[in-house]
Protein backbone atom coordinates (compact mmCIF):
# COMPACT_ATOMS: atom_id res chain seq x y z
CA UNK A 1 0.00 0.00 0.00
CA UNK A 2 1.23 3.47 -0.72
CA UNK A 3 3.09 4.92 2.22
CA UNK A 4 2.08 8.54 1.77
CA UNK A 5 -1.08 10.14 0.48
CA UNK A 6 -0.22 12.40 -2.48
CA UNK A 7 -0.81 16.13 -2.62
CA UNK A 8 -2.59 15.67 -5.94
CA UNK A 9 -5.39 13.13 -6.43
CA UNK A 10 -5.31 12.53 -10.18
CA UNK A 11 -5.13 9.91 -12.94
CA UNK A 12 -1.48 9.18 -12.12
CA UNK A 13 -2.43 8.37 -8.51
CA UNK A 14 -5.24 6.07 -9.72
CA UNK A 15 -2.74 4.25 -11.96
CA UNK A 16 -0.40 3.80 -8.97
CA UNK A 17 -3.26 2.38 -6.90
CA UNK A 18 -4.21 -0.04 -9.69
CA UNK A 19 -0.80 -1.72 -9.27
CA UNK A 20 -1.79 -2.62 -5.69
CA UNK A 21 -3.89 -5.61 -4.68
CA UNK A 22 -7.05 -5.17 -2.67
CA UNK A 23 -6.32 -5.50 1.01
CA UNK A 24 -6.71 -4.02 4.45
CA UNK A 25 -6.69 -0.42 3.18
CA UNK A 26 -7.75 -0.72 -0.48
CA UNK A 27 -10.98 -1.87 -2.12
CA UNK A 28 -12.04 -1.74 -5.80
CA UNK A 29 -15.70 -1.45 -6.82
CA UNK A 30 -17.26 -1.36 -10.28
CA UNK A 31 -20.12 0.66 -8.83
CA UNK A 32 -22.19 0.95 -5.66
CA UNK A 33 -25.23 -1.27 -6.05
CA UNK A 34 -26.32 -1.32 -2.40
CA UNK A 35 -26.13 1.34 0.30
CA UNK A 36 -26.16 -1.40 2.95
CA UNK A 37 -23.19 -3.24 1.44
CA UNK A 38 -21.04 -0.14 1.03
CA UNK A 39 -21.95 0.96 4.59
CA UNK A 40 -20.45 -2.36 5.78
CA UNK A 41 -17.20 -1.57 3.92
CA UNK A 42 -17.16 2.00 5.30
CA UNK A 43 -17.66 0.66 8.85
CA UNK A 44 -14.96 -2.01 8.43
CA UNK A 45 -12.35 0.38 7.05
CA UNK A 46 -13.10 3.08 9.61
CA UNK A 47 -13.00 0.58 12.51
CA UNK A 48 -9.66 -0.84 11.34
CA UNK A 49 -7.10 1.61 9.98
CA UNK A 50 -8.96 3.67 7.40
CA UNK A 51 -8.42 3.16 3.71
CA UNK A 52 -9.46 3.91 0.15
CA UNK A 53 -12.31 2.67 -2.01
CA UNK A 54 -11.81 3.19 -5.74
CA UNK A 55 -15.13 3.13 -7.61
CA UNK A 56 -15.31 2.60 -11.37
CA UNK A 57 -12.77 -0.24 -11.46
CA UNK A 58 -13.46 -3.80 -12.67
CA UNK A 59 -12.40 -6.94 -10.79
CA UNK A 60 -9.51 -7.16 -13.29
CA UNK A 61 -8.38 -3.68 -12.14
CA UNK A 62 -9.45 -1.99 -15.39
CA UNK A 63 -10.92 1.51 -15.41
CA UNK A 64 -14.52 1.19 -16.54
CA UNK A 65 -15.75 4.56 -15.29
CA UNK A 66 -18.93 5.59 -13.49
CA UNK A 67 -21.42 8.44 -13.19
CA UNK A 68 -19.65 10.35 -10.40
CA UNK A 69 -22.77 12.11 -9.14
CA UNK A 70 -24.70 8.84 -8.78
CA UNK A 71 -21.84 7.16 -6.90
CA UNK A 72 -21.31 10.23 -4.65
CA UNK A 73 -25.02 10.07 -3.79
CA UNK A 74 -24.82 6.35 -2.93
CA UNK A 75 -21.80 6.87 -0.63
CA UNK A 76 -23.39 9.85 1.12
CA UNK A 77 -26.75 8.08 1.48
CA UNK A 78 -25.11 4.91 2.83
CA UNK A 79 -23.21 6.95 5.42
CA UNK A 80 -26.34 8.94 6.34
CA UNK A 81 -28.83 6.06 6.40
CA UNK A 82 -26.80 3.13 7.75
CA UNK A 83 -23.65 4.24 9.64
CA UNK A 84 -23.86 5.06 13.37
CA UNK A 85 -22.08 7.35 14.03
CA UNK A 86 -21.24 8.60 10.54
CA UNK A 87 -17.92 7.69 9.00
CA UNK A 88 -15.43 10.52 8.45
CA UNK A 89 -14.61 10.42 4.74
CA UNK A 90 -13.60 12.48 1.73
CA UNK A 91 -14.70 11.82 -1.85
CA UNK A 92 -12.63 12.79 -4.90
CA UNK A 93 -13.81 12.69 -8.53
CA UNK A 94 -10.99 11.88 -10.94
CA UNK A 95 -11.21 12.37 -14.71
CA UNK A 96 -9.46 9.70 -16.77
CA UNK A 97 -8.28 10.81 -20.21
CA UNK A 98 -9.35 8.72 -23.23
CA UNK A 99 -6.78 6.15 -24.36
CA UNK A 100 -7.76 6.56 -28.02
CA UNK A 101 -9.80 8.83 -30.30
CA UNK A 102 -12.63 6.28 -30.10
CA UNK A 103 -13.02 6.49 -26.32
CA UNK A 104 -14.71 9.10 -24.18
CA UNK A 105 -13.28 10.42 -20.94
CA UNK A 106 -14.20 8.36 -17.90
CA UNK A 107 -14.60 9.19 -14.24
CA UNK A 108 -13.69 7.24 -11.13
CA UNK A 109 -14.35 8.08 -7.50
CA UNK A 110 -11.81 7.77 -4.72
CA UNK A 111 -13.36 7.52 -1.26
CA UNK A 112 -10.84 8.22 1.48
CA UNK A 113 -12.14 6.61 4.69
CA UNK A 114 -10.59 8.04 7.85
CA UNK A 115 -10.03 5.72 10.82
CA UNK A 116 -12.54 6.21 13.64
CA UNK A 117 -10.95 8.10 16.51
CA UNK A 118 -13.86 7.53 18.85
CA UNK A 119 -16.57 4.92 19.09
CA UNK A 120 -16.82 1.99 16.72
CA UNK A 121 -18.90 2.59 13.60
CA UNK A 122 -22.00 0.39 13.49
CA UNK A 123 -24.24 -0.42 10.53
CA UNK A 124 -28.04 -0.51 10.91
CA UNK A 125 -29.40 -3.90 9.84
CA UNK A 126 -32.80 -4.65 8.29
CA UNK A 127 -33.98 -6.21 11.57
CA UNK A 128 -33.19 -3.00 13.46
CA UNK A 129 -30.04 -4.33 15.11
CA UNK A 130 -26.65 -2.65 14.73
CA UNK A 131 -23.44 -4.48 13.82
CA UNK A 132 -19.84 -3.29 13.61
CA UNK A 133 -17.37 -4.58 11.04
CA UNK A 134 -13.60 -4.79 10.73
CA UNK A 135 -11.23 -5.35 7.82
CA UNK A 136 -9.48 -8.73 7.65
CA UNK A 137 -7.24 -8.83 4.57
CA UNK A 138 -9.45 -7.68 1.70
CA UNK A 139 -12.75 -8.54 3.38
CA UNK A 140 -15.18 -6.89 5.80
CA UNK A 141 -15.90 -9.19 8.73
CA UNK A 142 -18.26 -8.91 11.70
CA UNK A 143 -16.44 -7.36 14.65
Amino acid sequence: MLKMFPKKIDEDFVNLLLKENEGLKLEYKQQISSQEKIAKTLSAMSNTAGGMILIGISDQRKIIGIDPEEERYMIAAANENFCIPKVSLEVFTIKIKPQSAFEEEKYVLLVLVHPSEGPKIFVKQRDGSEKAFTRVGNQSKLL
